[in-house]
């Protein structure tokens, strides 16, 4: 694929990062992707993930430092509930970041159990926190 053409449909197709309607109504986005017709294939739907899990550990990494003297699978937990949630709300959980940052990992747990999110998620909020409290998978 010559670099002429991708620039070419760049600039005949536009780049959007953001989805939006084409000239037909078709829900589209990135340089002329049709989702409404193609979607994402695994693989693309893979990658994006991955760019996302970069960005969110990314992001708590900078918000919490301390999180990287935490094991594995309690990383995890964190970062599949700002995945879920977004950094703002996962920070409205003070007291259980607090219990988690004193390794207190039980009332980490039990916090987590005791919101609103909790109820949304149900299944999900119970298996993270099981592996929060026992920091394995």
């Amino acid at each position: 694929m010559s670099k002429t053409l991708v620039d070419t449909l760049i600039r005949h197709e536009g780049l959007r990062r953001f989805p939006y309607r084409d000239s037909v109504g078709k829900l589209t986005i990135g340089i002329g992707r049709n989702l409404d017709d193609m979607g994402l294939t695994e693989e693309e739907a893979r990658c994006l993930l991955a760019n996302d899990i970069r960005r969110v550990k990314d992001e708590l990494n900078r918000c919490f430092p301390w999180i990287a003297d935490l094991d594995r699978v309690r990383q995890e937990v964190l970062i599949n509930m700002a995945f879920n949630l977004g950094l703002p709300r996962l920070c409205t959980f003070r007291n259980m970041l607090t219990a988690l940052r004193d390794g207190d990992y039980l009332r980490a747990a039990d916090e987590m159990l005791d919101s609103r999110w909790a109820e949304q998620v149900e299944g999900r909020a119970h298996e993270l926190a099981e592996m929060m409290c026992r920091g394995e998978q």
